[in-house]
């Protein structure tokens, strides 16, 4: 890597943040509002499941927004849509992020693989490929020091 990187670098899939988030909100509140206007013969318990719904219809946004990867001079932290996981740069064997497929995967020195959805080639194939370069550049790096 020629030039140096100023840390915390995160990758993320932005634009996916961008719709999701407002519409999380939007959910709930439609979800609220859609309990106040039931008819009368809709009882209590009717209208807490309905805004209930709608906060867990948010809450399933909101997961699949969370997915990010954050590489600092210690390693790198993966979030995904459930599990967050810390790795320092020694257990990094390779960035992978083969053509078709969805994310960039992390080989690791134990043998196992790990998803890096903030990494996708849905949000832009061009981009996910510089930002799985990007990655694959700081893990060299790190492997040489």
């Amino acid at each position: 890597m020629s030039t140096p990187v100023e840390f915390p670098v995160t990758w993320a899939p932005r634009r996916t943040r961008a719709v999701l988030l407002p519409v999380c909100a939007l959910l709930v509140v439609l979800f609220a509002v859609l309990a106040f206007a039931l008819p009368e013969s809709w009882q209590l318990n009717d209208r807490i499941m309905m805004i209930c719904s709608g906060v867990a219809f948010a809450c399933v946004g909101l997961m699949l927004a969370r997915p990010r990867v954050t590489a600092d001079a210690e390693g790198v932290t993966v979030v995904n849509f459930v599990r967050r996981r810390r790795l320092v740069w020694a257990e990094i064997v390779r960035v992978n992020f083969r053509q078709g497929d969805p994310w960039a995967t992390l080989d690791l020195a134990d043998g196992t693989s790990l998803a890096v959805v903030g990494i996708q080639s849905g949000v832009g194939k061009s981009q996910a490929i510089a930002n799985a370069r990007a990655l694959r550049d700081l893990v060299e790096h790190h492997a040489q020091v």
